[in-house]
């Protein structure tokens, strides 16, 4: 298998990089460009994005960043841009998630004497957090600084692939020191067991065993300091301002004085396997102190990973910065796991020796990113779009069924659906498998049966993990809403799923298995109530539950998932020709279509979902149940309506702000949607590799395809308010239908769209 490995040049070489890197589309002297120039990670760091800002190169193991909350729904990434102290930085941080975990090894720098002891009774800051200003904050593709008020301090980190590297610039004091703090963690998770040790003067090392989000999320990390230290180690146990006890594990350390503007270098490797594997992680990675060279690697490897689409740099710079960034939040998850030597932590939490050359990666937010991120994926790195399916069948085998969220080789039983299915299926789809499909069939099979032996997870996590739903299912026909929570909602991803079984048995050639999961493929049509023209709850004794308002959410605990009826009752993304049957043919569901995205934006209902948000009428961009529904309007026969609403997304639901996303990034998935569309397409339905047409984002993009091959997207006539397709030609063809097929593009050439200021009855069947 082809995979994707960065060269490491010379320091020489990068310094040289890094002084000739120039603007997007400015060629470098080294012939590359500087596509990182348009990132801005702060974007998606307030609102409920959720992103964090700090050092990370792509797909890293590694993420140190500054960590400003540690409680409530914000602190998810352990950073909140309206925050104004920071605590710390912290080296390991998920993004865009809706739950909490890492935020493991902070670290925080100081002058004078060492706080730990609370001063005020505060749910967000430590003892030791200081102040700091956005104007002396500075965040870019693999590099991140901040100037500490509180201590004078200039903090900027950098990253390899395993190892985070600090520099920190003191002024004259007679106390330099640096707090380690393992009892830290985001969210206040259940620390059961830590410690840190010193090895020598100049390096430590250190260890914690956390129950979250992850109920077994083991960390080790190796430090090293370019000064010798004294150190004074804290491990008692306090009592918080709950009355409860709290067991504390810090290194307070100590250096000799330094003069104004001296510097403290700081490494810190991580591995979830043992010290050993930290510390040949930071041998491997990072033998040396040269912070300039490894910051200007990490920028040669985020801009080795934008350029897989290029855009002008004439195009307008805010859309720029709101493509590259975009694009740069892909490039985040899933995490690299496995260590230099090969070894990896697996699923039944014991260490595996892997291949080196074969990485194995964790944090798959599956629910959220089978949609876009990997249909992306497919186009511009399906090498490491193999990686990763192919991590999560070893994950299958080891822990007795595939992942649907796994975080740190857990089942965390977060989302619904079992959708490694549909990555396996588009794969196969697209003829880019590079796994083998009679196990892959298996254990989509495995996934799809209800069985709960075997399996190795928490007895808290199996019910989540293994549904009762699925033998409901699959005995029944139909989920019962009385006795399955978010029963709608669950077999609707169910049907599409086992669609993709069918898909995957059709690869393998077993027929009876393809006939059977064709058939549950169609279960979606049991929650159709003509009467109200939505996807409704069924009870046991098939009467629709009572009373319905379409409008309605009870977050978790109703008939949807971080959603309503509104927006679940158009996920039947394997069918859409029968859901317009359904809907009574494609003028009605065209109908209800613009009904959704003119009704009232008004929610009702218990407890409604903090997620439904980026509202455009009952249409919710904020969250992933409705991304695929604008390109619906292409199979109603009514492309123009497609066309705009893109266009309406483009311009309201992603803005150059720290809150400019609409929801949670959901580890690329918030933002895998914008690139797509960029490009003027769309994937309603991985498995089926077929892209919806949309409308381009900008008037020229270069899509670097496998192989060397070049996909030129061009768009005649192109300005802010020409929105609509007028003509389509791919390589001189003029393509007549709002649909392109995967295999025509990967082959490169020319795109070619011209734009029109009037809707228009191109692409009209």
């Amino acid at each position: 298998m082809k995979k994707l490995i960065f060269a490491a040049a010379s320091v020489a070489a990068l310094v040289a990089m890094s002084a000739t890197l120039h603007s997007c589309g400015k060629a470098s002297a080294s012939g590359s460009a500087d596509y990182a120039a348009f990132v801005d990670p702060m974007i998606g760091t307030g609102g409920h994005g959720h992103t964090f800002p700090g050092a990370i190169v792509p797909h890293g193991m590694i993420q140190p960043s500054p960590d400003t909350r540690i409680d409530g729904w914000d602190a998810c990434s352990g950073y909140y841009y309206a925050d104004s102290l920071i605590n710390g930085f912290s080296h390991t941080h998920v993004s865009g998630t809706g739950c909490a975990d890492y935020g493991d090894l902070l670290i925080m720098p100081t002058v004078g004497n060492q706080v730990i002891d609370a001063q005020t009774d505060t749910i967000q800051n430590l003892p030791y957090a200081s102040s700091f200003s956005h104007d002396n904050e500075v965040a870019e593709p693999g590099y991140y600084s901040v100037m500490l008020d509180r201590y004078g301090i200039k903090a900027e980190m950098t990253a390899s692939k395993r190892v985070a590297l600090h520099r920190f610039t003191f002024p004259k004091t007679d106390k330099p020191g640096m707090i380690v703090d393992m009892d830290y963690s985001i969210q206040r998770q259940t620390n059961l067991d830590m410690a840190i040790e010193v090895v020598n003067d100049t390096t430590l090392r250190a260890w914690k065993l956390t129950e979250y989000w992850a109920f077994d999320q083991q960390a080790y990390f190796t430090m090293q300091f370019s000064r010798p230290f004294t150190h004074t180690m804290v491990t008692d146990t306090i009592t918080d301002s709950k009355g409860r006890p709290y067991a504390r594990c810090k290194a307070l350390l100590s250096f000799q004085p330094m003069e104004e503007g001296e510097q403290l270098f700081v490494k810190v490797a991580y591995s979830a396997v043992d010290y050993d594997g930290a510390a040949n992680n930071l041998a491997s990675d990072m033998p040396g102190y040269d912070f300039d060279a490894t910051r200007a690697e990490a920028r040669r490897q985020w801009n080795d990973y934008l350029a897989s689409i290029e855009v002008p740099a004439e195009a307008d710079h805010d859309d720029l910065v709101k493509f590259y960034t975009a694009l740069y939040h892909t490039g985040v998850s899933p995490f690299l796991f496995s260590d230099a030597d090969g070894r990896y932590l697996g699923m039944d939490l014991k260490v595996k020796q892997g291949d080196p050359s074969n990485p194995v990666y964790t944090v798959f937010s599956l629910w959220d990113t089978f949609r876009a991120l990997h249909p992306l994926m497919s186009i511009i790195n399906p090498d490491l779009n193999n990686d990763f399916i192919n991590s999560l069948l070893l994950k299958g085998q080891e822990g007795g069924v595939l992942p649907k969220w796994e975080l740190a080789a857990n089942y965390t039983g977060t989302m619904i659906g079992y959708h490694a299915v549909s990555l396996m299926a588009d794969a196969i789809a697209k003829g880019q498998a590079d796994f083998p499909v009679d196990e892959a069939l298996r254990q989509a099979i495995r996934v799809a049966e209800y069985d709960t032996a075997g399996i190795i997870c928490p007895p808290k996590v199996l019910p989540h993990l293994m549904p009762m739903a699925k033998y409901y299912k699959n005995t029944l026909g139909y989920i019962p809403s009385d006795k399955e929570n978010e029963s709608v909602a669950k077999a609707l991803e169910y049907a599409y799923n086992d669609w993709c079984i069918a898909r995957i048995a059709e690869a393998a050639g077993d027929t009876a298995t393809m006939a059977k999961y064709d058939r549950f493929g169609k279960a979606y049509q049991k929650y159709f109530d003509p009467g109200t023209r939505f996807m409704r709850g069924v009870m046991s004794d098939g009467s629709w539950r009572t009373p319905f308002s379409p409008n309605s959410s009870n977050h978790r605990n109703d008939d949807y998932c971080e959603g309503t009826a509104w927006q679940w009752s158009w996920f039947v993304p394997q069918d859409v020709p029968g859901l317009m049957e359904l809907m009574g043919g494609k003028e009605q569901f065209a109908q209800k279509l613009d009904s959704l995205f003119t009704a009232s934006s008004e929610l009702t209902g218990e407890l409604v979902s903090a997620d439904i948000t980026g509202l455009i009428g009952q249409y919710a961009h904020g969250n992933e149940p409705s991304h695929h529904i604008i390109h619906l309007y292409n199979y109603a026969g009514q492309p123009w309506k497609a066309q705009e609403l893109v266009d309406k997304v483009f311009e309201e639901q992603y803005r150059v702000d720290p809150d400019g996303l609409s929801g949670n990034e959901d580890c690329g998935q918030m933002s895998a949607w914008l690139v797509m569309n960029a490009m003027g397409i769309y994937q309603v339905c991985p498995g089926d590799p077929v892209y919806s047409v949309g409308r381009p984002m900008f008037e020229k993009m270069t899509v670097n395809l496998p192989g060397g091959k070049r996909l030129a997207i061009k768009a005649d006539n192109f300005s802010k308010g020409n929105k609509y397709i007028a003509s389509l030609t791919l390589n001189g063809k003029p393509v007549t239908t709002p649909f392109l097929n995967h295999a025509d593009l990967m082959e490169g050439g020319e795109l070619i769209f011209t734009m029109s200021d009037k809707p228009t009855q191109w692409g009209v069947k």
